[in-house]
C-alpha cells in the first residue's frame, strides 16, 4: 500500500510586500528613465555599456530575473519588507497567489533586457522606452495594486496557452 501524498500548496505572498516591491522598482525606473534622457546618445558600444542608465537598468533586469527564478518573495525589496516592514504592521487580512507576480516578474525581466539590448546596439531611446514602459507597469502595481503581469498570466492561463503552476514565493 503506498501513502498517498498530499498536493502542493501555491506559494502564497503578503500582497503589501508586493506592493512595496513594486514602490521601490517604480523609483528606480524612473531614475532610470531621468538618467537616459539627460544621459545623450553614445557612440561607441564601450561608451554606452558604461552610461548610469544602462548600468542601472541592468541592475534592474538582474533583480527581475532572480525574482523570475527564485521567486518574488526572495527578491531583494521583498527581503528587506519581510524583515524591516511587515513585523511593524498587522498581518495581511490575506495572502495571494505567488505565481501571477513571479510572471510578472519575468515580464518586467523580459522588458528590461530587451531595453538593454536596444541600447547596446545603439538604438536611440531604446532603453528609456524600455524603462518606462516597465516603470508604468510598476507605478500601477504600486499605486494602485493593478498588476499588468499578473493580469496578463490570468489570461494566458485562461486562454489555455500556459498552465497555471505551482510557485516558489
Amino acid at each position: 500500500m503506498t501513502a498517498q501524498t498530499a498536493p502542493a500548496r501555491p506559494a502564497v505572498i503578503d500582497p503589501r510586500g508586493a506592493r512595496f516591491t513594486a514602490s521601490v522598482t517604480a523609483v528606480l525606473l524612473l531614475v532610470d528613465v531621468a538618467l537616459g534622457l539627460v544621459g545623450g546618445v553614445a557612440a561607441t558600444l564601450a561608451e554606452r555599456a558604461v552610461q548610469p542608465a544602462f548600468l542601472l537598468l541592468v541592475v534592474l533586469a538582474a533583480v527581475f530575473v532572480w525574482s523570475a527564478a527564485a521567486g518574488v518573495a526572495r527578491n531583494p525589496w521583498s527581503v528587506l519588507f519581510r524583515r524591516a516592514i511587515r513585523p511593524r504592521l498587522a498581518p495581511p487580512a490575506e495572502l495571494e497567489d505567488a505565481a501571477p507576480p513571479t510572471f510578472a516578474q519575468g515580464v518586467g525581466a523580459l522588458v528590461t533586457v530587451v531595453g538593454a539590448v536596444l541600447h547596446l546596439a545603439g538604438v536611440p531611446y531604446g532603453l528609456v522606452g524600455a524603462a518606462a514602459a516597465a516603470f508604468v507597469a510598476a507605478f500601477l502595481n504600486a499605486a494602485f495594486g493593478y498588476c499588468l503581469g499578473c493580469r496578463l498570466y490570468l489570461l494566458l492561463v485562461r486562454g489555455g496557452l500556459i498552465r497555471k503552476r505551482a510557485s516558489t514565493a
